[in-house]
């Protein structure tokens, strides 16, 4: 038992302390965040010996918070309360998108885009989209790590994730166009039909 509790310690627990950025945008609040890691941790470590040596325990800790997450908010039936700006200041996508090694015309416009605009963006995009964009995109799980830990297939996640970048693009792609940041017309608008002459 002790050797068990040890182990937790060591292994488990340092990786749940850096959950806190996704426990926030699940919850998008600070207070609730952390009681969201505390239950995970009390789950994850009442169910340490279940847990396969061996096997990724990232993601075994993530379905824990994610089903932890799930179940508590439906329980609740309550919309989460907004995050402030310093409230988040341990979690940044902007910080991890402008991070890119290469430049590409899309980091040169996200270097443009203030912080709290993409946060703002991200936290507009439906709940099951966010959860899977947070997943992929800012924790780097693979298609087949999310499927098991939101417990959806990995069609499902691929599908969401699509949509969520889509949602997530025209939410930043309408900030540039009206800060002049880009000039051309959205890309994935349908051409406008010339009108018959006759």
């Amino acid at each position: 038992m002790a050797a068990a509790q040890e182990s937790f310690t060591e292994t488990a627990l340092p990786l749940i302390a850096q959950m806190y950025g996704t426990a926030l945008r699940l919850t998008r609040n600070s207070a609730d965040a952390e009681d969201l890691l505390q239950e995970t941790s009390l789950k994850a470590y009442q169910a340490f010996g279940q847990y396969e040596s061996g096997t990724n325990l990232r993601a075994w800790l993530y379905k824990i918070m994610v089903n932890t997450f799930i179940s508590s908010y439906r329980k609740a039936k309550r919309q989460p309360q907004t995050v402030s700006e310093a409230e988040s200041e341990d979690f940044s996508l902007f910080d991890r998108l402008s991070a890119a090694t290469t430049e590409t015309p899309e980091t040169l416009i996200l270097d443009q885009i203030p912080d709290e605009e993409v946060k703002a963006a991200l936290e507009a995009i439906p709940e099951q989209f966010r959860m899977t964009v947070l997943l992929a995109d800012v924790e780097g799980f693979s298609y087949k790590e999310i499927a098991d830990i939101t417990g959806v297939s990995i069609g499902t996640v691929m599908s969401r994730l699509h949509r969520g970048r889509k949602q997530l693009q025209r939410r930043l792609w309408e900030f540039a166009r009206t800060h002049g940041l880009v000039t051309e017309e959205e890309p994935w608008e349908t051409p406008k039909r010339i009108a018959d002459r006759s």
